[in-house]
């Protein structure tokens, strides 16, 4: 890392200087995977590293969890068959996912693993040293494991310890506003603009980019990402880099005041489920009872939506998703607010009305208490705890829920590699690579961040160890891009329209058009709407009134731009004919009817599973236009397993040649 002459750009009539930092490969996010992505490089012996990121108590590993946060991995315990094949197989059997990466991300799990546990990860072992698991969603093994609530932020934490006891630089409380990029048909990344806590610009020059940013998390209004993680998948979508999967998100009810997901013993012990009036307080309702045959039937789908927590279209109609349709309407559709009361049980409850499942369940867990209050304390103690440590006291207070987006199983495409599929040297990796399909077992995607770091530091220190950038052409570069930032803060200096005003827009859009309820006419109207405001954002800006807003103004650019190319690329896949499948639906009135009780507005599409072979990709050419294409799904590669054959080509570097 060295410090360059700085650019000089005018502003206001002033000159201004705005640092330059010149490094070999900068990793931007400290989550899991950025930081374990950043160690792998050092490692590997490429000592010119450093990670720049909003800060380390930030964005969405360190700060969320679940009833029991999963991470997946390759079995390892008892006489149960596994192998990298057949995990990649239940990876790929969920449909539109390219069976390379399936097996990369199989083959990789086990070293994934095992360097958290060598890093001081209590992974839950026997007395024989057997990493014992348990199913999770999507998963017919027992790949599973977690150490609580907490799992990913205490990933975090033992590996933002590796980093410091490797000396790798760290520039905490900056914000990225612009990827800057160089060529035409043929892109590489060469730069990027940040802000400061200040509001000041600074410019990076490097050879390679590790993209570890995180999911979208803030283009929603109902969403369980942290607050303070909003996602910066819209700066590699405003440099043309293409995405793959955009559509297919995970969305489940989760908790609103504190963000977390309501999921495991949280509805397992079968709390009340009311609503409000809007004031959260009058006009008090059991909402769903008039829904169900009898209490009992209620109450065993509240259950099921325990370890059914994500919102699935194939639990829709007679189901648990249905749950979350009722919550829809009540939050969304009536305008109303949803609580979880844990202080008294549902009107008419008993034990003997449960379906046998809930009730054996509850038994064997000696979750029998009056309240479901008391089964939780049974239970899972922690999850009260958990509350309160949010001064959110669930033996006193309700709790108020919606149904929330949180995780994006498609994102920005990467080859073999983990490098952009058209823009050279950038590697996206974690949840913003979208290694998914449709669906995808519980706990994997912390496997996937894992996996990935190995990945780009392998390939970096043997492909892209020297320079090839040419100094003076980045420089150029920053200089054009830094011009045109300082131009658009000029205008958001005038503008009229304050950077919370748009946020909120595009936000509301989304969870009403976006997320895991959608129609034609809905997105059709969405779209335009998109076009129109990011068409007004990047001619008038964004106002903002204090310097520090300056990071928020240009956030709120980049998720604009992002929720754009997001419902476009969910309107060309409703016209497609994709149907109703993962984790939303298709409203279609000539569909199926979701629930005798609802109105015939509420009908859905079916699946067009055909759909489930190939991939949809997505990439804008310019602000106002997007492209789509369907891919066929790669298959799971039939490799050659001769040892003197594949040991060859490890030494002679082929297994790092790119097609």
């Amino acid at each position: 890392m060295i410090e360059m002459k700085p650019i000089s750009v005018k502003v206001g009539g002033s000159p201004k200087d705005v640092p330059v930092i010149k490094v070999h490969t900068l990793v931007l996010g400290s989550g899991a995977s950025g930081l374990n992505a950043a160690a792998q490089l050092k490692l590997n012996g490429e000592d010119d590293v450093m990670i720049v990121t909003e800060g380390l108590q930030m964005g969405t590993s360190i700060n969320t969890g679940s009833d029991k946060q999963t991470y997946y991995k390759l079995s390892l315990s008892g006489d149960e068959a596994d192998s990298p094949v057949d995990m990649a197989q239940t990876y790929f059997a969920n449909g539109a996912m390219h069976g390379d990466l399936a097996l990369i991300e199989s083959s990789l799990s086990p070293r994934g693993f095992m360097n958290l546990v060598n890093l001081g990860m209590p992974f839950p072992r026997d007395e024989y040293g057997q990493f014992v698991g348990y199913k999770t969603d999507h998963d017919p093994r027992q790949r599973a494991t977690s150490i609580g609530p907490y799992t990913s932020r205490e990933m975090c934490r033992v590996l933002i310890k590796q980093a410091q006891s490797l000396d790798i630089p760290i520039r905490e409380g900056r914000t990225a506003i612009e990827l800057v990029t160089l060529g035409e048909d043929k892109k590489r990344v060469c730069g990027l603009l940040a802000v400061t806590k200040k509001g000041d610009l600074e410019a990076y020059l490097f050879e390679n980019l590790v993209f570890a940013v995180g999911g979208p998390g803030g283009l929603y209004q109902s969403s369980v990402y942290p607050k303070v993680h909003n996602g910066a998948i819209g700066l590699a979508l405003m440099a043309r880099a293409e995405a793959v999967s955009l559509p297919e998100s995970q969305y489940g009810m989760a908790s609103t005041a504190f963000r977390w997901n309501v999921s495991g013993t949280y509805l397992q012990v079968i709390p009340r489920v009311i609503s409000f009036a809007a004031d959260g307080v009058s006009d008090e309702q059991e909402f769903m009872r008039p829904y169900f045959g009898s209490t009992g039937e209620m109450n065993g789908m509240v259950f099921l939506k325990g370890y059914q927590w994500p919102f699935d279209a194939r639990k829709v109609i007679g189901g648990s998703s249905i749950v979350d349709i009722l919550i829809y309407i009540e939050t969304v559709v009536k305008q109303r607010k949803v609580f979880l009361d844990f202080r008294s049980n549902p009107e008419g409850f008993s034990f003997e009305g449960l379906p046998e499942e809930a009730r054996t369940y509850l038994e064997r867990s000696g979750a029998d208490q009056d309240t479901p209050i008391e089964r939780l304390a049974k239970m899972n103690p922690d999850a009260i705890a958990l509350y309160q440590d949010h001064h959110i006291d669930l033996w006193s207070e309700p709790l108020e829920i919606g149904v929330c987006a949180q995780h994006n199983n498609g994102g920005l495409a990467g080859n073999i590699w983990y490098e952009s599929t058209n823009v050279d040297h950038l590697f996206p990796i974690g949840e913003v690579n979208g290694s998914h399909g449709v669906a995808r077992p519980g706990g994997s995607a912390l496997n996937a961040g894992q996996v990935a770091g190995f990945r780009v530091a392998e390939y970096i220190t043997n492909r892209y160890q020297d320079w090839s950038l040419a100094e003076a052409d980045g420089l150029a570069a920053l200089e054009g891009a830094i011009s045109s930032a300082v131009g658009w803060l000029l205008a958001s200096e005038q503008s009229e329209i304050d950077w919370k005003i748009d946020l909120n827009e595009f936000r509301n859009r989304m969870t009403k058009y976006g997320a895991h309820i959608r129609d034609k006419a809905g997105i059709e109207k969405a779209v335009a709407e998109a076009h129109q405001q990011v068409q007004a954002i990047m001619e008038r800006g964004c106002h903002f009134e204090r310097r520090e807003d300056v990071k928020h103004a240009f956030q709120v650019r980049q998720l604009c731009f992002a929720h754009l190319v997001y419902l476009e690329a969910i309107k060309f896949q409703i016209e497609a004919g994709v149907g109703s499948r993962g984790s939303s639906i298709v409203i279609e009135p000539t569909g199926n009817q979701v629930h005798p009780r609802l109105s015939d507005e509420w009908r859905i599409a079916v699946e067009e599973p055909a759909f489930r072979s190939k991939v949809l990709k997505t990439w804008s050419v310019a602000e106002d236009v997007v492209q789509h294409q369907w891919e066929v799904c790669r298959p799971i590669p039939e490799t050659d397993a001769w040892f003197e054959t594949s040991w060859a080509r490890y030494r002679d570097g082929a297994i790092y040649d790119q097609e």
